[in-house]
């Protein structure tokens, strides 16, 4: 049974960090992190920033390497298209990326929040940044915050939004370039506001969505917005290696004193790790739902630890198993769970990558016939077609079954680039060729002299008994 101690320890999960006792925002203005792990993750970024920015302007057989046109139902990755008649692959790419964030999220708790995701990255390693460069440290953020108006402050806010601003507008067309495309970004940009003018609007709602993002509403995008920050809580478990305060070695925690004191822990209560935290909470409670393992608070902690002359650490990746126990990660029946669901779908999603092909083709008997006599002693069946076609260039195609004549039906048939088409066709053959009422057939399809496809079909005729009936 919990005791009124107990219940007092976990008083700090009844709040949330960001919102005040009087349920107003709380605006953090973190302290400045440096270590050897802020390095790591600024060169992290450095390489994702480069990407990202650079990925817009790489093209593949005139085509972006990536494109995510939703608007005209067109998806490029890797340099490879993919149609609406894709979209299943699509979507197994998917499952299979939500299932992957499942797993590093049961082992490894919240590392791409703090590491990779676009938002931290933009958010600590470019805006609050700038924000240091121009407003200063935290204590500095905060005296000019509650300074009156002056031509320095004045100064400072001008020349920080318009810095703000002119990113935003940045990664907003950049983001703007994977849905559209680079080439449709420069005439947007380039051209008259009247021929574009959906491209600008779009423009300006991306821009203005950054810019308020960045400037106010910051983590709270991890904090209240982000479903990923929300699953943690049901995928975390105590074997999930987490951004973790060791509270055994740190417990009881006592101001730094030059005299020894036995019964201390290592922590010496000075709040360094809070002071750092953009999300405002502290780490030494445990592990809580704001924390992106952003890895500031290991970083201030090593530091004060270096100063104090002891052991690096007390705040480190770690599990709360690990920690309670002194042991390492264990693997668990749920990791491997997740790890067999992961391999399976790799290997559907692969097996659908290997067989798609850049003809799709489905051929239908016409309802309501089964065959039709001509004249000269033939037999003709009615056929309709379907024809996707995921290549890049328009095709002129042709059918031909051996042995037989095929008459299409209206205008000879033409697919452009990652269209489709319908049609009709008939079959025809001699019928004293016919073996059987049912023939397993093959329908080619030929542009010019290439064979695209090879598509199965029946053909039905009249059967051998003379009063069989038909149409």
């Amino acid at each position: 049974m919990a005791t009124i101690e107990d219940l007092e320890d976990e008083a700090f999960r009844d709040t949330v960090s960001h919102i005040d006792e009087h349920g107003k925002r709380v605006f953090f203005h973190p302290k400045k992190p440096s270590g050897k792990l802020y390095r790591w993750r600024s060169h992290l970024s450095y390489a994702f920033l480069t990407v990202l920015f650079g990925l817009p302007f790489i093209k593949v057989n005139g085509d972006p390497l990536f494109l995510f046109n939703v608007i005209e139902r067109k998806f490029i990755l890797f340099g490879v298209r993919f149609w609406p008649q894709d979209f299943f692959i699509f979507v197994m790419g998917m499952l299979i990326f939500i299932i992957f964030i499942a797993l590093f999220t049961v082992v490894y708790g919240r590392v791409f929040c703090g590491w990779i995701c676009p938002q931290t990255v933009f958010m600590e390693m470019v805006f609050r940044r700038i924000e240091y460069l121009i407003d200063g440290d935290s204590a500095q953020q905060r005296a000019l915050k509650k300074a009156p108006m002056s031509f320095s402050k004045l100064g400072k806010r001008i020349l920080k939004l318009s810095i703000f601003f002119l990113i935003s507008v940045i990664a907003a067309n950049t983001f703007l370039a994977y849905i559209i495309g680079i080439d449709e970004l420069k005439e947007i940009m380039t051209g008259h506001f009247s021929e574009h003018m959906g491209g600008f609007i779009a423009m300006i709602i991306f821009s203005s969505v950054f810019f308020f993002i960045f400037l106010s509403f910051r983590e709270q995008v991890c904090l209240v917005v982000c479903p990923y920050g929300r699953m943690q809580g049901v995928l975390l478990d105590k074997h999930s290696i987490v951004v973790a305060y060791d509270h055994k070695r740190g417990e009881p925690r006592k101001k730094y004193s030059k005299e020894p004191d036995p019964t201390a822990g290592d922590c010496i209560d000075c709040s360094e790790c809070v002071r750092v935290c953009p999300t405002g909470i502290d780490i030494r409670n445990g592990t809580q739902l704001e924390c992106t393992n952003c890895t500031a608070c290991i970083d201030a902690c090593d530091h004060i630890m270096e100063k104090v002359d002891k052991p690096k650490g007390l705040i480190r990746y770690a599990s709360e198993y690990s920690i309670r126990t002194g042991k390492r990660l264990k693997w668990t029946y749920r990791m491997a769970a997740y790890t067999g669901v992961l391999i399976v779908l790799i290997g559907i999603e692969s097996f659908l990558l290997a067989t798609r092909t850049d003809i799709d083709v489905s051929v239908n008997r016409a309802r309501g016939q089964i065959f039709t006599r001509m004249e000269n002693d033939r037999v003709s069946n009615l056929y309709s077609i379907k024809i996707v076609n995921k290549k890049r260039e328009d095709l002129p195609l042709q059918l031909k079954v051996q042995g037989a004549e095929v008459q299409i039906v209206g205008r000879e048939l033409f697919i452009p680039a990652g269209e489709l088409i319908d049609g009709e066709f008939f079959v025809i053959f001699p019928e004293h060729e016919i073996k059987k009422r049912k023939s397993d057939l093959i329908l080619e399809l030929y542009s010019g002299e290439h064979l695209l496809h090879k598509e199965p079909f029946i053909f039905i005729g009249p059967s051998n008994n003379k009063n069989s009936e038909h149409h």
